[in-house]
């Protein structure tokens, strides 16, 4: 099952998949609309996560997600998730966790970005918070005017990189 649902945000509709119990996607969708086909609990519960958010509030909880990536992808995507609200990361912060992770020497953090790049549960899993070595506001798939609105929503210090 594929089921669809729609939020109108602040800053253009969001379009949500879900395979009916876990959230699968999570996208800014400015073409044409895609039709809804469910009212399930998941998107209950994301369209909450996302009245949060949209209010200026830490949501505080994360709803069912099961983001489909190769075992690199998802292991990026998890570094991503402990990022904390209102903070940002750059990508060479997390190539230096995924190397220590993977136990090899160095990571690359051209790779650390195809896999922030490739994250399909945006907002959620928070790519906007991923910023270059300078504080630089690179690499959002929505456009760093969006990405910089979301952080400013956080109150995001950019100088807080972890």
């Amino acid at each position: 099952m594929n089921a669809i649902h729609c939020y109108e945000s602040p800053l253009g509709r969001i379009v949500m998949e879900s395979d009916g119990e876990r959230l699968t996607a999570l996208r800014f969708e400015d073409g044409e609309q895609a039709p809804e086909t469910g009212n399930l609990p998941v998107f209950r519960e994301t369209d909450r996560w996302l009245d949060e958010y949209f209010s200026g509030r830490d949501p505080g909880f994360t709803p069912p997600l099961l983001p489909q990536g190769t075992p690199f992808r998802r292991a990026v995507w998890e570094i991503l998730l402990a990022i904390p609200y209102g903070r940002t990361m750059t990508y060479g912060k997390i190539a230096e966790e995924m190397a220590a992770r993977m136990n090899v020497p160095k990571m690359s953090a051209q790779a650390v970005g195809g896999a922030v790049g490739h994250n399909p549960v945006s907002l959620i899993i928070p790519c906007h918070r991923v910023v270059g070595s300078d504080g630089s506001m690179t690499g959002y798939a929505y456009g760093t005017g969006r990405k910089i609105r979301l952080l400013e929503l956080e109150h995001a210090d950019l100088f807080s990189k972890r």
